[in-house]
């Protein structure tokens, strides 16, 4: 069976659509891999406790946008049982929030490639037709030649959260839970994308095994954990 010039174009653009939509899906459905580490000295009674938030000297977010950043967590700890303190109150824990964005160079290697052309000889088929000969890409395609190094730009996205246990008085202020979670890739659309993933890294078995580093893959479309 034969099929005609334009069935034959029409076939090839829906199976390159098909291609490039399910590519499109398959990078919906990757997961962040987000690197956790985790200090605690998490108190046993802790469920109920107020909490109110206090900005780090260091940190540089605008007011809107560290707002919009502490309230990522503040969902997150009354999901697990703490309540936010009264307006203009300070809670028996107070939670610093502070996120960073930007960008580094990563060393990385590339394989190279070389196309070939062969020489197709002449010919005269069965019919008594000739045909002449002629330059062609070499059937067994590209020959692999080793590799390159290079390098590649990778987004960085970190989230440190700390929280201080204040009471009971007079006992001093000390810390009782400290995480930073780190992101980096070449998924990031941006820190303010980034960082409800990042907490629902950092809150994933919260409070989680004191001293540990661990792995933890995020899907985007949710921002949950997708195991690991």
């Amino acid at each position: 069976m034969t099929h005609s010039p334009v069935s034959s174009r029409l076939r090839a653009g829906f199976l390159a659509a098909a291609a490039g939509a399910l590519l499109l899906l398959a990078g919906c459905a990757t997961a962040l891999s987000t690197r956790v580490t985790r200090f605690n000295a998490w108190p046993a009674d802790a469920a109920g406790s107020t909490f109110s938030f206090r900005r780090p000297d260091d940190v540089r977010s605008t007011d809107l946008e560290q707002s919009t950043y502490e309230q990522y967590v503040r969902e997150a700890l009354e999901r697990r049982g703490l309540r936010g303190a009264e307006p203009g109150k300070a809670g028996q824990l107070l939670v610093e929030v502070a996120a960073s964005g930007g960008q580094r160079q990563q060393a990385a290697s590339e394989p190279v490639y070389q196309s070939y052309q062969v020489f197709v000889p002449a010919r005269r088929d069965a019919a008594g037709r000739w045909f002449p000969g002629y330059w062609a890409t070499d059937l067994y395609g590209p020959q692999y030649l080793g590799e390159r190094a290079s390098l590649r730009t990778v987004d960085v996205n970190s989230l440190r959260l700390r929280i201080v246990q204040t009471r009971p008085a007079p006992a001093a202020p000390q810390s009782v839970f400290e995480a930073t979670a780190v992101y980096e890739g070449g998924m990031s659309r941006g820190l303010p994308d980034m960082v409800p993933n990042l907490v629902a890294a950092i809150f994933a078995d919260f409070p989680g095994q004191n001293g540990q580093t661990q792995v933890v893959r995020i899907d985007p479309r949710t921002s949950q954990p997708a195991g690991r």
